[in-house]
């Protein structure tokens, strides 16, 4: 028997169909490839000095990790911050206090300054939960400012001199810390450990709840989930994360400074994630290179990197609605050619 003609239709849509999937893959796998080519790169910094300075390499990890760790809060959990500085710069205190002063190693340096962003992160999150939008941000502003002038007066921080001469110390008692490429595989794997756990947070049941009550939150309070320790351990778990990015930030530089906690860099981080895009997993990640990118590369241009970032700043914003990574996925879920 023959098999009967197909309509019009039909000889349109089956094409149409396959190059969907295919453009599906391709979309895919190119991703896939993006990242992996990416982790090649980075992985390849220490061994090109004259290429891109390592340092500067484990400087914008440190942001990136710091810029995702706030976009766990504000994007999926909907709290606005302004005070975050105080989790990075109060880790990079309590880490240069651990390692300089009390001579414990830096492992248990980077440990002492996360656990202790946690704690100040439970703190702040305690108090500023029960309320929202503006009235949280402010909340978060005056307590961080509460911590600046802490550690401005506390007589082992140096005050505007910073707490200097942080020992990079021996990791585990055989990995020594002082040859920068040793640190910097170190960054490079807290780093991608910190964006991994970010990213399993995200799409856990935990984050599914956390995006549901920055959605509706009556709705989840109707539904018997606990909102306010929800709120409580997204805040914890963020700034813990923040404390990671301010612990390594000390051990790289060998300092601890008050512009660690500064309000100023709770304005950076904010500009990253909405930058990156702040309803994104990595996107902040894209921001905090752009910001650090140009900080570093107009150094020469001084005020005027202000300006300039600024205007790249507002060119995004007015471009890309939901920021440089939120344009890219979309371009990866759009739909197949069309005729």
């Amino acid at each position: 028997m023959t098999k009967p003609p197909r309509s019009a239709a039909a000889r349109v849509t089956a094409p149409q169909g396959g190059m969907f999937f295919l453009g599906a893959v391709l979309r895919k796998n190119l991703f896939a490839v993006a990242a992996l080519v990416l982790l090649v790169l980075l992985l390849a910094v220490p061994w090109v000095p004259q290429v891109v300075y390592p340092v500067f390499v484990m400087k914008l990890l440190c942001m990136a990790l710091f810029a995702c760790a706030y976009s766990l809060l504000l994007g999926f959990g909907g709290m606005m911050s302004f005070g975050h500085a105080a989790f990075f710069g109060s880790a990079a205190y309590i880490t240069g206090l651990v390692t300089k002063y009390w001579g414990f190693p830096p492992e248990v340096g980077l440990l002492a300054g996360t656990l202790f962003a946690a704690g100040l992160g439970a703190v702040f999150g305690a108090l500023a939960i029960h309320r929202q939008g503006i009235y949280l941000a402010m909340i978060t502003l005056a307590l961080a400012q509460m911590v600046y002038f802490i550690f401005l007066q506390l007589p082992f921080t140096g005050a505007e001199d910073g707490l200097q001469q942080i020992p990079r110390g021996t990791l585990f008692g055989f990995i020594d810390l002082r040859n920068d490429v040793a640190m910097y595989h170190l960054v490079l794997l807290l780093t991608l450990g910190g964006l991994w756990l970010i990213y399993r947070v995200v799409h856990s049941p935990f984050g599914h709840v956390v995006v549901a009550i920055r959605e509706h939150e009556p709705r989840a309070r109707s539904l018997g989930y606990p909102v306010e320790r929800y709120k409580l351990m997204l805040f914890v778990i963020s700034a813990a994360l923040s404390g990671l990015a301010g612990s390594m930030k000390a051990l790289v530089f060998q300092l601890a400074a008050l512009s660690d906690v500064h309000w100023h860099l709770s304005g950076d981080v904010v500009l990253m994630a909405l930058l990156g895009g702040m309803h994104t997993v990595f996107g902040p990640a894209v921001g905090a290179a752009v910001v650090v990118g140009l900080q570093y590369y107009l150094d020469a241009f001084g005020g005027w990197v202000t300006l300039i970032t600024g205007l790249i700043f507002m060119v995004c914003v007015l471009s890309f609605r939901s920021g440089i990574a939120g344009a890219v996925l979309a371009l990866r879920t759009r739909p197949g050619l069309t005729p």
